[in-house]
């Protein structure tokens, strides 16, 4: 049997149906807007839920040209719903723009992209130009069209566009702007915000607002931004958020459609492993999965039933604001995320209108940030006695567990480094067990970890700590490469290169630090994971007999290395212990 191409990637209704890729079918987001007749809608999803994929079909439907374009439509569900929807395809001229090429340096770039996505759109329309009733528009259309305008021209020509074409048809148009936020963040961490917000203000205030030539407007964006600093005086505006029941199921895919996909590829016997790792958001009443990254796994999985999940989403969106959130992060807020990587809930109070200068007046932005933005999910909701909005958040899979336990953790242990770590490293060379334990503990307090760390966990920490210890070389070694969910990838790879052959004793420890000079001192490292506080003692002595019973140092002894010292550190969530045997000076005979 041929299996459909899977669409990565592919946003453009047409491309996907006219190249037979497979689509899960959204087509009744045209009929729930016939039947609300909202003027303008506004819908916020976080990044890859199929924003732009439906802004695209809903151009292909409504957008009357020379082409008829319903055989993009045949045997979808929107076909059988009935005349009273099927009368309006084909029916209403449609003006579709784009902001994400917005993303630019400066506002002067981000200034040309749109203008040039504009002409775009009226090199789109040119045809209505030979009509002689727009003999009086035509210098000014063509103005926009070749980007001669000044910035007042581009301030209100989606408006006149729109009543160019309504006096052309002689049917209101239909607006449809995708990705209206990108410019507005964007601009916000590049430093033109105001600029920036007051252009997009204007422009969607002229063409909006008090528009007798918008049949109605379909807006999406990643975040609500208030009212008030964009959208002022739009009181037809109608705001979709991850949190509104109406049009849940229409961004994301729900069971019904992972269940089908799945049986059509065969692969009914992957359903829980791709719950596990991409579904868990609940948008309105919906739980849906990340379309983004169901698609991905399983066109992975059409390749190789045997694939591990990755993590596909964790690249596709700008990640600037969630950093932020680390290198801002207080004791109480770092406890947080520690709470949530254990798989436990936190309650926040929801703030929807936020501006992009607003967010980090306090933590609680950022975690409303955070959370319409795709990293948590809905677990309930509450209002208190004022009357205050409250949710409790949970990581919604594995996926963005793992975007956790990667990205985040490492940028925590990346401002950890950048510290003055010379106190820790004169310990480790002087011998001094109890000062490097200290600096140490000071660190792991620093940073986050989590209540089923495991080896690799700290040995990856204390390898990126290490890291900077000029005039030594830092070998790690782990024994086995990560190549699970829970494995976090911060060491360095493993290096299985010896001196020679000199390989000494039974395998090799997790870390080595040597000095340049073969005079110089050579330090052995291992470590171990307490059950508990009581018993880090034990795990620390363990890690030291490991080192003599396995003759770790007999690699380094090998090499020439004299001056020899064992560590043994034992870990249990933020403490630990460390124990240091030095090696006995060599006896005549050991020469």
């Amino acid at each position: 049997m041929e299996f459909k191409s899977l669409p990565i990637g592919i946003d453009n209704f047409e491309k996907l149906i006219t190249r037979d890729y497979y689509y899960v079918d959204k087509t009744l987001l045209i009929k729930d807007l016939l039947d609300n007749k909202s003027d303008v809608n506004l819908f916020t999803r976080p990044r890859r839920f199929g924003k732009t994929l439906n802004i695209s079909m809903l151009q292909y439907y409504f957008e009357k040209t020379d082409k008829d374009n319903s055989y993009l439509f045949e045997n979808l569900n929107i076909m059988k719903s009935g005349e009273k929807y099927t009368s309006h395809m084909g029916q209403y001229p449609v003006i579709n723009l784009s902001l994400k090429s917005a993303k630019q340096p400066n506002f002067e770039l981000a200034y040309i992209s749109i203008k040039r996505r504009i002409a775009e759109e009226y090199k789109r329309h040119e045809y209505i130009l030979k009509s002689e009733e727009l003999k009086d528009e035509k210098e000014r259309f063509l103005k926009i069209l070749r980007e001669q305008g000044d910035e007042g021209d581009y301030i209100d020509s989606l408006f006149f566009l729109s009543k160019c074409l309504e006096k052309y048809h002689k049917k209101k148009t239909i607006i449809l702007i995708d990705e209206y936020d990108v410019p507005l963040e964007n601009s916000f961490f590049q430093g033109f915000y105001d600029r920036m917000i007051a252009f997009i203000r204007s422009l969607f205030e002229s063409v909006l607002k008090t528009n007798s030539s918008l049949e109605f407007g379909v807006i999406t964006g990643c975040l609500r931004i208030s009212k008030e600093s964009i959208f002022t005086g739009l009181n037809n505006l109608e705001i979709i958020s991850i949190l509104n029941k109406s049009y849940d199921e229409y961004f994301g895919f729900t069971q019904k459609d992972v269940n089908k996909m799945l049986e059509d590829y065969k692969l009914s016997d992957k359903e829980d492993l791709i719950k596990e790792w991409y579904n868990g958001y609940i948008f309105g009443d919906a739980e849906v999965y990340n379309p983004w990254s169901a698609v991905r796994f399983v066109k992975d999985l059409t390749i190789d039933k045997k694939v591990f999940p990755s993590s596909y989403w964790a690249n596709t969106s700008s990640n600037s604001i969630v950093r932020s959130l680390i290198e801002k992060a207080d004791s109480v807020t770092k406890r947080e995320i520690e709470l949530l990587i254990e798989g436990k809930t936190i309650e926040k109070r929801v703030h929807e209108d936020i501006t992009y200068d607003e967010i980090y007046n306090s933590m609680d932005n950022l975690w409303n940030f955070m959370f319409f933005t795709g990293y948590f999910k809905k677990v309930s909701e509450r209002m208190d006695e004022e009357d205050n909005h409250f949710i409790t958040l949970k990581i919604p899979n594995k996926e963005v567990k793992y975007i956790f336990k990667n990205k985040i953790l490492k940028w925590f242990h990346d401002k950890v480094k950048v510290k003055d770590l010379s106190k820790m490293y004169e310990a480790i060379l002087n011998k001094k067990p109890e000062v490097f334990e200290e600096e140490l503990g000071k660190l792991l307090i620093q940073t986050i970890s989590f209540n089923d760390a495991y080896e690799n966990f700290y040995h990856g920490f204390v390898t990126g700590v290490l890291a900077n210890m000029h005039n030594y070389i830092v070998k790690s070694n782990y024994k086995e490469a990560p190549r699970h969910e829970d494995d976090v990838g911060f060491a360095t790879k493993l290096d299985t290169s010896l001196s020679g052959k000199c390989q000494g004793g039974t395998g090799r420890s997790d870390l080595f630090i040597k000095s340049v000079s073969k005079r110089g001192i050579a330090i052995v490292i291992e470590f171990k994971i307490a059950k508990n506080i009581d018993d880090l003692e034990k795990r620390a002595d363990d890690a030291l007999n490991q080192i003599k019973e396995k003759k770790y140092d007999e690699e380094l002894r090998c090499e020439g290395y004299k001056n020899i010292v064992r560590y043994g550190i034992s870990f249990y969530q933020k403490d630990c212990l460390i124990k240091m045997e030095a090696r006995p000076k060599p006896l005549l005979s050991d020469k």
